[in-house]
């Protein structure tokens, strides 16, 4: 990992008697693309505001390329946010909003008018500087915020959900055109967002909260394929979790006995805190499963059952299948160009788990 540009020492903040970050420590690498993603209240836009100078903590501290934060304000630190609601001015046009933050630099009318160019010409605005901010759609407003952020040069730039106004198809334009501009300027990007799907398609890493406190960092693979908790399992994309018990652990692997699978093998790597004869779930994402008509094989980590409902969603179809053995009930998801994806409610098939995909949560 690069140099780390941001680094927080056991953050506490708290509000009445909510506990709004409780010791939130973490590392934040020089031109890292880094995700803060966590439901509502989780305590991240708190984060993200202490560490930009605009709440003061009640604990620990905050250090941005090697310097303490405890007593610098908001606009001396080299931080730059842009905020959820952009905060654009509606009397100004395109190149006063984005230059506004220059006037204290003092600069002269050459170097701004020069700033301002390469600002916009960064957002893709280049041909808009005379533009009322009133005439601009939402992505347009969106990219205006990033100038103004960009014009200063922050050696972090600060995100708060800028997305989130935005319709489907333009967040997701939105998104790919932030990544692009991250990896053209270079510079460290801290975005707050509780949207999954954004966090692991941007992120070089990602922070994963919870009541304020971080629950796993990882880059955006090991926080989806090898989840730290249930509680984090749960929240990131869709799991299947299914009673079991670990009957024994040796040099060969684990052991185990699966609701609806009886006793099936998995790697050593899957493990966690697990104990043999403990009783535990097991979490399986449902596109880690392959599902064939029913063929009466009776091989290891592989159920019996009969499809219960289909979902059609565009590139996937989400099979809810009832095990034959009644218990329970459990999800697989195929492409749609699988030759398995034309199966249909009431259709007897075969499950069978991929054990490298297999987590253990003890109870």
């Amino acid at each position: 990992m690069s140099a780390v540009i941001v680094e927080t020492d056991r953050l506490r903040k708290q509000f009445g008697g909510t506990l709004a970050l409780d010791d939130v420590s973490i590392e934040i690498a020089a031109g890292e693309f880094f995700a803060l993603l966590g439901p509502s209240g989780c305590g991240k836009t708190t984060l993200l505001k202490t560490i930009a100078g605009l709440m003061r903590p009640d604990g620990g501290s905050v250090r941005i390329d090697g310097r303490r934060m405890d007593d610098i304000a908001a606009n001396k630190r080299p931080t730059n946010m842009v905020f959820q609601n952009y905060a654009i001015f509606p009397h100004l046009n395109v190149a006063r909003n984005v230059g506004f933050g220059l006037r204290r630099l003092r600069l002269g009318r050459a170097e701004q008018d020069r700033r301002i160019g390469d600002a916009l010409e960064m957002v893709g605005l280049d041909g808009y500087r005379t533009r009322e901010a009133h005439t601009l759609s939402g992505g347009q407003r969106q990219r205006v915020a990033l100038a103004r952020a960009l014009v200063l040069r922050p050696k972090v730039l600060l995100l708060d959900e800028p997305m989130s106004a935005l319709d489907k198809q333009l967040r997701l334009q939105m998104q790919g055109e932030l990544r692009n501009l991250q990896r053209a300027v270079g510079i460290t990007f801290l975005l707050v967002t509780h949207d999954q799907q954004e966090a692991l398609s941007l992120s070089n890493r990602v922070a994963v909260m919870f009541d304020g406190a971080v629950a796993q960092v990882g880059d955006p693979q090991q926080i989806y394929r090898t989840p730290i908790s249930r509680k984090v399992a749960e929240f990131i994309g869709s799991m299947n979790f299914l009673d079991a018990r670990l009957l024994s652990d040796d040099s060969r692997g684990l052991r185990l006995e699966v609701q609806g699978f009886g006793q099936v093998s998995v790697p050593k790597s899957a493990k966690g805190d697990a104990r043999v004869q403990q009783c535990l779930s097991i979490g399986i994402r449902p596109e880690m499963l392959a599902l064939r008509e029913a063929d009466r094989d009776g091989s290891e980590h592989c159920a019996q059952g009969r499809i219960r409902d289909v979902k059609f969603l565009g590139e996937r179809i989400v099979y809810e299948i009832e095990f034959e053995n009644g218990e329970g009930s459990i999800s697989a998801a195929l492409s749609n160009s699988d030759p398995s994806s034309g199966l249909a409610v009431g259709a007897p098939v075969v499950l069978t788990l991929k054990p490298e995909a297999v987590r253990l949560f003890p109870d």
